[in-house]
């Protein structure tokens, strides 16, 4: 089989990882892939958002299977383009990916169907958000309805943050048109976990649980960026919360997108809150995190690819997927500066962090130049180790993250470290 996947960071290098596995797989291209994806595919110089390009090479290439993993071109309607050259494909269409593509959306779709999730007000006037806001008790969220590359969302502690906020989105454009209008939430307090689940819209089967740190330092402070590392499973989420969100979350989610008519196939991304009330819905995202891709893949017992085809061809209930044991813990190693400015170009030195037993080194932000492998973005590489324990996990994660330089290269130091809390370890 020839397999397309259309991106270029480190959720498609784990994706492409793990769909190499399959020996019916002959070649996997990549659009546009990366320097360190290079190693395990064939990189397409063609933009994720270039459908034409995507549609005409998958065409011309007499491509088997297309994994569309990124979420602007699943909004831009790459998986209907796709379609409609009859290639078979994971990922949901341009009607199923506004879960993700328009907060409002999402929002009104769990008021109509009782998904729990934090009260709101929606707002296409500034004046009307800002008239809002300096109305109602803080904290808040104010969030840019449309995608703004997971940083759309601005968590305000006091009135005039939420000020700020309002005009940082709506007038100053700070996310584009993605900012034209914006939902205005409550804050909900409470551990937060992430989940994605497999769904074909008759069956849903959700992953190993897992942990994100987004803030950009230490103690989740400084700014927020993609995602600075992540554990899985998360602690918190026991089999209890498990059963309860496939009762009032998952399964409902589903329905209401059948209901209306936007059947979701593909991977489902529930971001929640476990308030005292029970668990909420943050957001949904259409597609696989990034980084949690990078450590419930490596669990994955299951092909990969069997899974995805049976997605595609609505018989995920056929399909035993299952999990192995154990954990594992992803370190970002990020550029100096990131997520404001910072320089690209940097020689990246692996140190054989990649040579490691039970790590992978995953390319977010790579490129190849002069047969050197160099820094070409904010998050540059995901160092992923599993363990039979959390702590194996992080430890392993952290030993072949040291052994890796470029210059300015930073990262957290305590990715995990509030999950060992829970789960009892203080050392």
């Amino acid at each position: 089989m020839k397999l397309m996947v259309v991106g270029g960071g480190g959720r498609e290098h784990a994706l492409i990882r793990m769909l190499k596995k399959n020996p019916e797989v002959e070649r996997i291209y990549a659009l546009p892939g990366n320097g360190g994806i290079a190693q395990d595919a064939e990189c397409v110089n063609i933009k994720a958002t270039d459908i034409d390009g995507v549609a005409r090479f998958a065409a011309e290439n007499h491509i088997d299977f297309a994994v569309v993993a990124p979420d602007d071109p699943l909004a831009m309607g790459c998986v209907d383009r796709l379609h409609a050259l009859g290639i078979p494909c994971f990922g949901p269409e341009a009607r199923a990916a506004e879960i993700e593509a328009s907060k409002v959306f999402s929002k009104r779709l769990m008021q109509k169907y009782g998904i729990p999730t934090a009260k709101c007000e929606v707002f296409d006037n500034a004046e009307a958000a800002l008239a809002y806001v300096r109305t109602t008790p803080a904290p808040l969220v104010v969030k840019a309805d449309g995608l703004a590359l997971g940083k759309g969302v601005l968590i305000c502690k006091s009135t005039r943050e939420a000020e700020e906020a309002v005009k940082h989105t709506m007038c100053d454009h700070a996310f584009g048109k993605s900012g034209d209008r914006v939902v205005i939430e409550e804050f909900l307090e409470g551990p937060e976990v992430s989940v994605l689940a497999f769904t074909d819209g008759k069956a849903m089967v959700p992953m190993v649980s897992s942990m994100d740190h987004k803030r950009a330092h230490d103690g989740d402070t400084g700014l927020n960026t993609g995602g600075m590392g992540t554990i899985a499973p998360n602690p918190f989420y026991t089999a209890d919360v498990a059963e309860r969100c496939m009762r009032e979350i998952f399964l409902p989610t589903m329905r209401a997108m059948n209901a209306e008519g936007r059947t979701f196939k593909g991977c489902l991304y529930f971001g929640l809150m476990l308030t005292k009330d029970g668990p909420k819905v943050i957001e949904y995202n259409c597609r696989f995190g990034d980084p949690e891709t990078q450590v419930v893949l490596p669990l994955l017992d299951t092909d990969l690819l069997t899974i995805m085809r049976a997605v595609e061809e609505e018989r995920l209930s056929e399909v035993d997927v299952r999990f192995k044991g154990g954990a594992a813990c992803c370190v970002i190693l990020a550029s100096g500066g990131y997520p404001e400015a910072y320089e690209k170009g940097k020689a990246i030195d692996l140190g054989g962090a990649d040579a490691l037993a039970d790590t992978w080194v995953f390319h977010s932000g790579t490129a190849a130049k002069d047969g050197q492998l160099v820094t070409s973005g904010g998050r540059v590489l995901g160092v992923t180790a599993t363990g039979d324990t959390l702590k194996t996990a992080i430890d392993r994660a952290y030993a072949a993250a040291r052994r890796v330089h470029f210059d300015g290269m930073f990262m957290r130091s305590d990715i995990g470290k509030r999950a060992l809390e829970v789960e009892g370890y203080h050392g």
